[in-house]
């Protein structure tokens, strides 16, 4: 019996080479992950104490400690673009999610033609982003857009959208979340799939009406969706620059000035990396305060 048992128990043991395999078969990716990921960080974070300008030389630069950040933090430009890539992220992720979850509820609920309105859908979102912004552009061009036409045709004001410090911000924000709303669609529509008809059933038998069986069962099933959308979107939409820097150059009076726009002008484009790598490790700081709440959530 003992013998029986100590053989069953051997058999149920995995042995070194079965371990080891899940770990060899991770290792390429961790490889490539580090040197994609954590040595560019770590690079970053180190030249960020330097006054490294590259026509110089790395092995030229000095160590300057915090004058980069004092910098940073001192110029009215930066904080500038600080609060308006923070409060475009809050609005396009909010606005995103919003129009997203309901465009998912009722393709969800489509008797026939859902996959033809799925395809239409993520057209806008399968255009890069560069395309998005010239063919914006150019309908929204104040001398021969075809909107500023219909407005005029219309007998209604017509604004140079871009260059206009009351329409720049609010005509790329909503560029943005004409482009991203699909994404947002696409992730809930998939969570929606995952409910069950029978829930609905029992909430229509209780006398549940429309919006009780969304927010009482839509809502609570899909959840983990919403916060994985909403922490992808933040993160993506913190990184705005190619809207921004063909459309308005982070013009105008700075109204739509990005911290990525702020650091292409004053760092990349000027070769001053110690600078623009002390600017990079703010955003990254700022982008983890932002999604920290979903990344909790992720890890739970």
């Amino acid at each position: 019996m003992k013998q029986a048992a100590l053989k069953v128990k051997r058999t149920r043991e995995p042995h070194l080479g079965e371990r080891a395999f899940p770990r060899l078969m991770l290792a390429p990716t961790l490889v490539v992950m580090a040197i994609l990921t954590a040595y560019p960080l770590v690079f970053t974070f180190v030249y960020s104490f330097t006054d490294y300008q590259y026509l110089k030389g790395a092995e030229n630069a000095s160590f300057v400690a915090l004058k980069n950040y004092a910098d940073l933090i001192q110029n009215v430009y930066f904080r500038q673009a600080v609060w308006n890539t923070v409060k475009f992220t809050l609005l396009a992720v909010f606005f995103e999610m919003v129009i997203g979850l309901l465009i998912a509820v009722f393709i969800n609920s489509l008797r026939r033609g859902q996959k033809v309105m799925r395809t239409l859908l993520l057209l806008p979102y399968l255009l890069p982003a560069v395309t998005v912004a010239l063919s914006w552009r150019m309908m929204l061009s104040s001398n021969y857009g075809i909107v500023n036409q219909v407005l005029e045709s219309l007998h209604l004001p017509v604004y140079n959208w871009f260059m206009d410090t009351k329409t720049a911000f609010g005509t790329i924000l909503l560029i943005d979340v004409w482009q991203n709303v699909p994404f947002v669609f696409l992730l809930l529509y998939a969570s929606l799939q995952s409910v069950s008809e029978s829930q609905y059933e029992a909430a229509r038998i209780d006398g549940a009406g429309v919006i009780q069986q969304f927010w009482y069962v839509t809502i609570p099933n899909i959840k983990n969706g919403l916060a994985l959308c909403a922490l992808l979107r933040t993160i993506d939409t913190f990184r705005l620059f190619e809207k921004v820097n063909i459309l308005t150059g982070g013009g105008p009076a700075g109204t739509t000035s990005t911290i990525t726009q702020y650091l292409y002008n004053y760092g990349i484009r000027n070769l001053k990396f110690g600078f623009g790598s002390a600017g990079a490790i703010v955003m990254t700081l700022l982008v983890l305060i932002l999604a920290s709440a979903y990344i909790k959530r992720a890890i739970k």
